[in-house]
């Protein structure tokens, strides 16, 4: 069983944000849940590839934050947990200005590693455009 969460979404965003000045990140912790957390993040042109669609790089990038930010919300703010694998699907063409959703849920939690399935969504209830497996490294 996955504990409960120590960190909220607000800390976790504050963090994020403090970490990384100037990154240009749009995405933030929507809600830390019983599993994990889930992401938003506004799609613009920016993200975009040849084709119309978002670029495999930028939903990469959604799914180790969203792996991340579930992993530190349950064992606090621990700045060099750091990722150890990322496996990614992607399964449908996302549209660009449509935001993505990553619900991140937390399958294993250790003392020294977390693995994390994430599944982003393109919209809030739309059809899953990419699945990935996350592992973090949690130093000691």
């Amino acid at each position: 069983m996955i504990g409960d969460a120590v960190v909220g979404a607000g800390e976790l965003n504050e963090f994020l944000h403090a970490a990384f000045p100037g990154a240009p990140r749009g995405y933030g912790v929507e809600v830390v849940t019983d599993r994990g957390v889930r992401l938003r993040m506004p799609v613009g042109d920016q993200h975009g590839r040849p084709g119309g669609t978002v670029s495999g790089p930028t939903m990469m990038s959604l799914a180790d934050a969203a792996a991340w930010l579930a992993t530190l919300s349950r064992i606090g703010i621990v700045p060099l947990a750091v990722t150890s694998n990322l496996t990614i699907h992607f399964l449908h063409k996302p549209e660009l200005g449509v935001d993505l959703y990553a619900d991140a849920e937390l399958l294993r939690l250790g003392a020294r590693s977390s693995v994390t399935d994430v599944r982003i969504t393109s919209g809030i209830d739309g059809p899953m455009v990419a699945a990935a497996s996350v592992g973090y490294s949690i130093p000691a």
